[in-house]
């Protein structure tokens, strides 16, 4: 099957092609005991996830995270996952990701630049259905899986690097970098950057990959 083209999915922006597979380097499962704590999840955070379709009830995990809070600038407080046991049991994915030094110096001869940035990027990646088990953490509403790929995973940004790679490769070098879910679209001469980005929102609409309208800058 074409792993480039793009298929119908019930939840919109995902792109479900590569999925992402934590490898394990043992044949065991982790299936430890734990007890939710009074404070350290957010149900409303729980809701949305489902409600997103980042996450799905389970009964039979294989593997069990804890829920913890990381505080936020502006004094909030965030739901994260702490993945670092599943990390440990998980193999080393080696893609390579681009060197920052070459990206800039790519930059040198440009006239216009815009900066994007994937919304959620992370999220917009499935996790392979036969896996979803072993990303699965514990709350007071219940013990949960993830369905798309989470942040904190292990592998998470080579497997998104891996994708954007393949789907801007007619662009990189030319008129496009990317680093994980960041894209610089770049031109030698700034009569040409309004196609640029033309070519490059057809490449995201063609992937349904969403943008974080906040976190991008166009023509600098």
């Amino acid at each position: 099957m074409d792993s480039t083209r793009p298929r119908r999915n019930r939840l919109s922006g995902h792109y479900p092609s590569p999925q992402h597979r934590p490898q394990l380097q043992t044949s065991e499962t982790k299936e430890e005991a734990f007890r939710a704590s009074e404070g350290q999840d957010n149900p409303d955070r729980v809701n949305k996830l489902m409600a997103a379709g980042h996450i799905k009830e389970i009964q039979f995990p294989e593997w069990l995270s804890n829920v913890v809070l990381v505080s936020k600038p502006e004094g909030k407080w965030r739901m994260c996952i702490d993945f670092r046991k599943l990390n440990k049991a998980c193999s080393k994915d080696f893609y390579p990701l681009p060197g920052i030094d070459q990206l800039i110096n790519s930059t040198s001869d440009c006239e216009l630049l815009s900066m994007m940035d994937a919304s959620q990027g992370y999220n917009q990646i499935m996790l392979a259905p036969e896996d979803r088990k072993k990303v699965s953490f514990i709350t007071s509403e219940g013990t949960f899986c993830y369905v798309v790929m989470p942040f904190g995973l292990k592998n998470t940004g080579t497997t998104f690097q891996r994708l954007v790679d393949k789907i801007f490769r007619p662009q990189i070098g030319r008129n496009v970098e990317v680093y994980v879910d960041d894209m610089l679209v770049k031109s030698k001469k700034a009569e040409e950057h309004f196609k640029d980005l033309e070519e490059t929102f057809s490449v995201l609409r063609k992937y349904k990959l969403k943008l974080n309208p906040a976190k991008c800058a166009f023509g600098v």
